[in-house]
């Protein structure tokens, strides 16, 4: 099978190349390298350099490599720039995605893996979160995913793709033979601003709201390791390839870790107490997001092999200690966690 990851220089779609390769599939990358790396893509993969608004391009680099299926990773992904240029959001993750969904019908690619979030469920009721939750997302990022897995749904329909959407809850970890992992300068994911502390990068962890009535106050996530979520993008391609129908799936575990139980993990595992600095809560934070992860383990071939947050913040950290002697950078101030 040769499969095209669509914003697969990023973070997923590294550790998503690096699972194919190992079960003996065939990957072409189509990244615009705006926020992934060359230096990600393994050795042996093709890379094209391209916009996903590129239709052109897009369907070239289907016909010239014999393209089977698709997952398309390709979104910005930073919830308070969504809120402030709601715009950018919409235009890249829905209009964007529109495109490239018509360009893959007309080239004749019928198997899609679509890469969505949490986000599309808002502020739920109640937890664990089903796939038949209401989506009523609270911003502009969750909005344009959820936009664009309509779009995807009615396309399916019309040109007889089979889809497979994946929403993702809290994407952690990095690559367990140290290959790639979340090298993005300035993200925000609650791990890696934590390891970035222990390695002496940040001066301190801002923690917002420690009045929550959870069990230590704090909220609480559903962390996934990125190569458990790999796992997940390889079976739903292969349940697909063996006719599965059209589907919705969590990407979680079904348990939540609260932030300061992340924080205290990261602590352990890098022994190192680097500063913890506690604030009031932020508007529009989600108390709880925990996954319902029964249709993903009933539907696909997939059993978690990294549930574990000890495990994977020690992926995290040494993944950090090895970018860090890399870039041999100075230390940064710390952000917002």
């Amino acid at each position: 099978m040769r499969v095209l990851l669509i914003g697969g220089a990023g973070y997923i779609g590294s550790a998503l190349s690096h699972r194919l390769l190992d079960r003996g599939h065939e990957a072409v990358v189509y990244d615009d390298l705006s926020t992934g790396f060359r230096e990600a893509v393994p050795a042996g993969v093709v890379l094209v350099e391209g916009d996903t608004g590129n239709s052109a391009l897009l369907a070239t680099t289907i016909k010239q490599h014999g393209i089977d299926a698709a997952i398309h990773l390709a979104a910005h992904v930073r919830v308070e720039e969504s809120v402030a240029n709601p715009a950018k959001y919409y235009a890249n993750n829905t209009v964007k995605a529109l495109g490239v969904f018509e360009t893959l019908a007309r080239a004749g690619v019928r198997d899609v893996v679509f890469s969505s979030t949490a986000a599309v469920y808002g502020a739920p009721e109640g937890n664990p979160i089903a796939e038949s939750a209401p989506l009523t997302p609270v911003n502009p990022y969750g909005g344009s995913k959820l936009a664009s897995e309509f779009i995807l749904k009615d396309l399916a329909a019309a040109h007889g793709l089979r889809a497979t959407v994946l929403r993702y809850f809290n994407v952690a970890g990095a690559d367990p033979k140290g290959r790639v992992g979340l090298a993005t300068v300035g993200a925000t994911h609650l791990l890696k601003i934590a390891v970035e502390a222990a390695t002496g990068q940040r001066a301190k962890i801002d923690v917002f709201g420690t009045d929550y009535p959870t069990p230590d106050g704090s909220c609480i996530r559903d962390f996934i390791h990125v190569s458990d979520l790999a796992q997940a993008h390889r079976a739903a391609l292969s349940y697909l390839r063996n006719g599965g129908n059209s589907v919705t799936l969590n990407c979680g575990y079904g348990r939540g870790y609260s932030v300061l139980e992340t924080i205290e993990a990261v602590r352990r595992v890098s022994m190192r107490n680097f500063a913890v600095q506690y604030a009031p809560r932020r508007p529009g934070d989600i108390m709880t997001m925990v996954a319902d992860t029964s249709r993903i383990r009933s539907t696909l071939d997939w059993t978690p092999q990294f549930d574990d947050l000890q495990t994977i913040a020690i992926h995290a950290l040494a993944w950090e200690q090895k970018l860090f002697r890399d870039r041999g950078g100075p230390p940064q101030q710390a952000e917002s966690a």
